[in-house]
């Protein structure tokens, strides 16, 4: 197969293993961890990503393309290749007897399963949980589902957008009286997926001191009310329902998007000490003594006037110069970027958050980069989203298949 050279990584022979044991070479924290990737959509694909980026061996396991039927566009398309990458890619039927046995020869060798199915779908192939663990009581197993594993909701499908508007983020989202608004990114399957590989770290930890696996599970729904935060504390604690606040900060004033001369920009200064080098950066060291405005608490039923005033000076000069005077204070303020914007940023250029890879059929490109830093390990991808099954017949050949045993498993549509 065809690699990606990265700087600080030689002789990579398969995208969830290192050349740990040449000379010189970088041994990546999950090396040595074998994954099977049984996962779909989103939320689950973004768990086994943190694995893959970081040196799992992750097998992702896919039913065989139906005859005639070419995913191509699909696999070529960048949220795919964004997803999948760092992977083995096999193809198996676990529809069929046959390939639940052969699902289970890599579960006997496995330490981790991904999956992100409806629960009863899990059970009817027969690659849950409890199927699993009488033949690898060391496995952890990870599972993602929309509203949890079992009660009211347990068997309904789970959708971002559906839970963040039942999760509440909906409602607090948008400008007030906007009516409900979703947010620009799938940020429940973006939570799910990354608590996931959280909870998957955590009961491998634990599996050296007690030697047997572990089933964890989130859904979207717990990650959706997890994110709500303080606005959910707010609740709990004072009863408080919070509404939308559009750019403004829910409670720290002032704290939102204020218009520029050529655009807008973010700026935050609601404590106390911010507040005072604020009023004395934007020229008004008046507003520091105005009784209405003088502590926090004033401050928050004066929104719209304070906002007003701040916006008929800032809308006088470029964002750049506002920018450049507040962060020689040390007023938290920044520009509203585009997407191309972000990538051309310097600060995201020095981060290497766009990572370069070569692909076979699709030539260099760039994906998202690992936003984890580890000391003395180099980020970077490894290996391109592969064709569905590239790496089947090494893969069977591992757990001891024969060539015969292949050849008849493909002709009856098993790989």
């Amino acid at each position: 197969m065809t690699t990606t050279a990265i700087p600080g990584f030689m002789n990579m022979t398969s995208p969830g293993t290192t050349a740990g044991d040449n000379a010189g070479a970088v041994r990546l924290p999950l090396s040595g961890i074998t994954v099977l990737d049984l996962t779909l959509a989103r939320a689950g694909p973004t768990c086994v990503r943190h694995l893959a980026d970081w040196g799992a061996d992750v097998i992702r396991i896919e039913p065989p393309e139906p005859p005639g039927e070419d995913l191509t566009g699909k696999r070529d398309g960048p949220d795919f290749q964004n997803l999948h990458r760092n992977k083995r890619m096999m193809q198996l039927n676990l529809k069929s007897p046959e390939g639940r046995a052969a699902f289970m020869r890599l579960v006997e060798r496995a330490d981790v399963i991904v999956e992100n199915m409806r629960a009863a779908v899990k059970h009817r192939l027969g690659v849950s949980w409890d199927d699993v663990r009488k033949v690898n009581p060391r496995i952890v197993y990870g599972s993602i589902s929309g509203f949890g594993q079992d009660g009211p909701y347990g068997k309904r499908a789970g959708v971002d957008q559906i839970v963040q508007g039942l999760g509440g983020l909906m409602s607090v989202t948008g400008l007030p009286g906007q009516g409900p608004v979703r947010v620009g990114v799938a940020i429940n399957d973006l939570t799910a997926g990354n608590l996931l590989a959280f909870g998957i770290m955590m009961a491998l930890f634990d599996r050296t001191r007690t030697g047997v696996g572990r089933w964890v599970h989130t859904s979207l729904l717990e990650a959706q009310i997890f994110m709500l935060d303080f606005q959910a504390s707010r609740y709990l604690i004072k009863q408080e329902v919070a509404g939308q606040a559009g750019n403004n900060h829910p409670t720290g004033i002032p704290s939102g998007v204020f218009p520029a001369c050529d655009g807008q920009i973010n700026i935050s200064a609601p404590s106390p000490r911010v507040w005072g080098r604020f009023c004395d950066a934007i020229g008004k060291p008046e507003w520091k003594t105005k009784p209405e405005w003088s502590t926090p608490v004033r401050r928050s039923g004066q929104r719209a006037e304070i906002n007003a005033a701040i916006s008929e000076v800032t809308r006088e000069k470029p964002s750049a110069h506002w920018v450049e005077l507040f962060e020689e204070v040390g007023v938290p303020c920044g520009p509203i970027n585009t997407i191309d914007q972000v990538f051309a940023d310097p600060q995201v250029q020095h981060l290497g958050m766009a990572a370069p890879v070569t692909c076979p059929r699709m030539g260099e490109y760039k994906l998202v980069a690992s936003p984890l830093n580890v000391a003395g390990v180099p980020k970077g991808i490894r290996s391109p989203t592969l064709e569905p099954g590239t790496h089947t017949d090494e893969i069977l050949r591992s757990v001891g298949y024969a060539a015969a045993d292949i050849d008849r498993m493909r002709a009856n549509g098993i790989i």
